[in-house]
């Protein structure tokens, strides 16, 4: 790799703002996914978030931080959950804008963790199937983001998150410390991790939870982690398990909305704790193996710093083609048409409009009867790539036009994943936008 080469590729980032870390990641020499080294940060982990720190300041901190030693970057890809994507995003990219001030400011592109996930998988080759489940088993929440491929793109066909007030993985640890008399403070957390990690661990801790649940009242009171010198029994983390397992399936079960899940990816801190994915295999079938052995709480920065890097396409479009009703007349017979506005794969979220076109130039349309004729309604239909398969968004009324008033037609879709149909005038007059809402996102089974 010549110097100018590492030079661009160290100024691609991603970062993923999480409850108790911040994580920027890039590509290495070698083209695989790291973590970047700043001051504070914990091996494996990245930049711990200060207690009680304000929302977007430790994301600002670590951000800093980075650039203290790195630069500007050309380009970042921030991560963030995907339900409340909208909200997240504006908050993150105020905070990563605010620390240039009027000096040079990088790209920054947002993307939900699902598509981040997917992106990772995508580059090994490994997302083969036809819908997965994303599973972020997160200190904060768990959040299940149900995935459909098609073609180029990854649609999100359903998102839920559950996020107790007490928190989803950090509160599982403060239990199974406070049950040993210890402080929840960063020291006791990494202390319990590494016991966590220490060989054979995991396997003398399924056992005792397995002999634990089949024989009530015997082996609840076995040791099975000592965090320094304190016990914690198989009935504590018993017990503590079962409250993740229920946040899991409460998240899974309205993700899916009576519709199949598909494959699940296990990802996020709380996806080291081998008893939780365990479960999540026995209730969904064997789990995606994440490539290479990453580790599951580094899986969505490191498929964001592949897209960063514009080593992958995340996919983050609209899978399918969005389609008006049209109306035109033929020897003087009316005859209704469709016009397709935008093609498979053309919109992403927070991207521009896209118009409709034929042959190089956008397609002239009216909006109603001349001259100056009531309102009109208009149709609004998607299509997967191949046609087989249809569905209505809805019907809009659009105010009629003058005699000779002519628009360009177009459809965009907003950062938080709403919809919108656009006319644009060909004079001087501001564009008029109609509220879509949503658009389907799964096609499949759906009756032509």
């Amino acid at each position: 790799m010549t110097s100018s080469a590492h030079a661009r590729h160290d100024h691609a980032v991603a970062i993923d703002a999480g409850t108790r870390f911040t994580r920027i990641a890039r590509l290495g020499a070698d083209g695989v996914p790291e973590l970047v080294p700043l001051p504070g940060s914990v091996p494996g982990e990245g930049l711990p978030v200060p207690a009680g720190a304000r929302p977007g300041a430790a994301l600002r901190a670590a951000y800093e931080a980075y650039r203290a030693g790195g630069g500007t970057p050309d380009r970042i890809v921030l991560v963030v959950r995907e339900q409340d994507r909208a909200q997240q995003a504006a908050r993150a990219v105020d905070a990563l804008a605010s620390a240039h001030g009027t000096g040079r400011a990088p790209r920054i592109r947002v993307l939900g963790t699902p598509h981040a996930v997917l992106a990772l998988l995508r580059h090994a080759g490994e997302a083969t199937a036809e819908r997965y489940a994303v599973c972020e088993l997160g200190a904060s929440a768990v959040e299940v983001s149900v995935c459909v491929p098609a073609g180029g793109s990854v649609a999100v066909a359903g998102t839920a998150r559950h996020a107790p007030a007490e928190g989803y993985g950090a509160a599982f640890d403060r239990e199974l410390l406070a049950a040993a008399g210890l402080p929840d403070d960063e020291a006791e957390l990494r202390a319990l991790a590494a016991v966590r990690a220490q060989g054979g661990s995991a396997a003398r801790l399924d056992v005792a939870l397995r002999r634990a649940d089949s024989h009530q009242g015997r082996y609840r009171e076995t040791v099975v982690h000592r965090v320094d010198g304190r016990p914690i029994t198989a009935a504590t983390v018993h017990d503590a398990l079962g409250r993740l397992t229920a946040g899991l399936d409460h998240a899974l079960d309205r993700a899916r909305g009576g519709a199949p899940a598909g494959q699940a990816v296990a990802v996020g801190g709380a996806a080291r704790f081998g008893p939780l994915t365990r479960y999540l295999a026995e209730r969904q079938g064997p789990l995606v193996a994440l490539p290479g052995g990453t580790d599951p709480a580094l899986a969505a920065v490191s498929g964001a710093a592949l897209v960063a890097a514009g080593r992958v396409d995340p996919g983050d479009r609209y899978p399918y083609a969005v389609c008006v009703a049209t109306h035109r007349v033929f020897a003087g017979t009316p005859r209704t048409e469709e016009l397709v506005i935008s093609e498979a794969g053309a919109l992403e979220p927070g991207g521009a409009t896209v118009f409709a076109e034929s042959g190089g130039h956008r397609v002239r349309v009216a909006a109603g009867p001349a001259p100056a004729g009531p309102a009109r309604p208009v149709r609004v239909r998607v299509r997967d790539a191949e046609g087989g398969h249809t569905a209505a968004v809805g019907t809009l009324t659009v105010p009629g036009g003058a005699e000779g008033d002519r628009f360009h037609i177009g459809v965009r879709i907003a950062v938080d994943g709403t919809a919108h149909l656009v006319l644009h005038p060909l004079g001087s007059a501001a564009p008029g936008e109609f509220p879509l809402g949503t658009l389907p996102t799964d096609l499949k089974g759906v009756r032509p």
